[in-house]
C-alpha cells in the first residue's frame, strides 16, 4: 500500500494525465443564405396576395373622438363678470395701457371712483370671443394689445376726459356710450353737450312758446275786431253830437228873425 501511494504521489508530480477525455467539436455550418434566383423574384412579386380594400374607409366607420377641454374656473369667473360689465353699464371707454406708476394708477382709480366711474382690466382672450357674438362686435378693433376699460352705469364723459388729460400714459380709443359707438373725437364732441335737464328745459320752453304763439295768433282777430268796433262806435257817437249842436245853433238864429218879422 505505501508503494502505491508513493508511486501515485511521483506520476502526479510529473504531471500525468488521463488516457480518456471528452472532446466537443463545434458543428460546421453547411448552409448559406443564398439570393433568390430574378425569375422566382418576378413570380413572387407576380404571386402575392393583395388583400381587398374595403368599401368604406376606415376612418368613416370609427367616430373621431376629440378630446373635451375643461375650462379653467377662473375663465369661467373672467367671462361672466365681462357679461355682467357690458349689460350694466352704459358708458364703456376703451383706453390703451401704457406703463404707469402704481401710485399714479391708483390716485386715477381714486378719482374715477369719486364720479362712479370703474376700472376694469380683463385679457383679450376673454373680452374678443364675447364681442364677436353680441351686438358690440365693433368694438373688435380696439382691443389689439394692452387695453383697459373705464365702466360706469352713469354717462360721465365731461368727468372721464378731465380725468384723463391729468394721465398722459392712459390713451383713450374709442367708447360705447348708451349703445353708440363713438370714436375719441366723438366723445369729445358728447361731453360738450348739455346736460340732459337743460335740454328738457329748452324743449319745454320752446313748446310753450309755440304754443303762447299760437294762442296770440288766434285771439288777434277777434282783439282787432273789437278794437275797429269801439273806434268805429265813438266815431259815429262824436258824429251824433256834432250835428245836433249844429241844429239847435240854426233854430237860435231863425227865432229872432221870426218875431221881427212879426212885429
Amino acid at each position: 500500500m505505501a508503494a502505491a501511494a508513493l508511486c501515485c504521489r511521483g506520476l502526479c508530480r510529473t504531471g500525468w494525465l488521463p488516457t480518456l477525455q471528452i472532446v466537443r467539436y463545434a458543428k460546421s455550418v453547411t448552409r448559406h443564405w443564398k439570393a433568390m434566383h430574378f425569375e422566382r423574384q418576378k413570380l413572387m412579386a407576380v404571386t402575392e396576395y393583395i388583400a381587398p380594400k374595403p368599401a368604406i374607409p376606415e376612418k368613416c366607420v370609427t367616430p373621431y373622438i376629440r378630446a373635451i377641454k375643461e375650462e379653467n374656473g377662473y375663465a369661467k369667473l373672467l367671462r361672466r363678470q365681462v357679461t355682467e360689465t357690458f349689460r350694466d353699464s352704459k358708458m364703456i371707454a376703451v383706453c390703451q395701457h401704457n406703463f404707469i406708476p402704481s401710485e399714479e394708477m391708483l390716485l386715477m382709480k381714486h378719482r374715477l371712483r369719486k364720479h362712479n366711474i370703474h376700472v376694469k382690466f380683463f385679457p383679450n382672450e376673454i373680452v374678443r370671443p364675447y364681442l364677436s357674438v353680441s351686438k358690440y362686435k365693433n368694438l373688435l378693433p380696439l382691443f389689439v394689445g394692452c387695453s383697459l376699460m373705464l365702466v360706469s352705469p352713469e354717462i360721465k364723459a365731461k368727468e372721464m376726459l378731465r380725468i384723463l388729460k391729468n394721465v398722459p400714459q392712459i390713451n383713450l380709443l374709442g367708447a360705447c356710450i348708451d349703445n353708440t359707438i363713438l370714436s375719441n373725437q366723438g366723445v369729445v364732441n358728447y361731453s360738450k353737450l348739455p346736460t340732459m335737464e337743460i335740454i328738457q328745459g329748452q324743449v319745454v320752453g320752446t313748446l310753450s312758446l309755440l304754443a303762447s304763439q299760437t294762442c296770440a295768433l288766434l285771439h288777434h282777430s277777434p282783439v282787432h275786431l273789437t278794437a275797429l268796433l269801439d273806434q268805429y262806435i265813438k266815431e259815429q257817437s262824436g258824429g251824433a253830437g256834432e250835428t245836433d249842436g249844429k241844429a239847435g245853433e240854426g233854430q237860435a238864429e231863425l227865432g229872432p228873425a221870426k218875431s221881427s218879422v212879426g212885429l
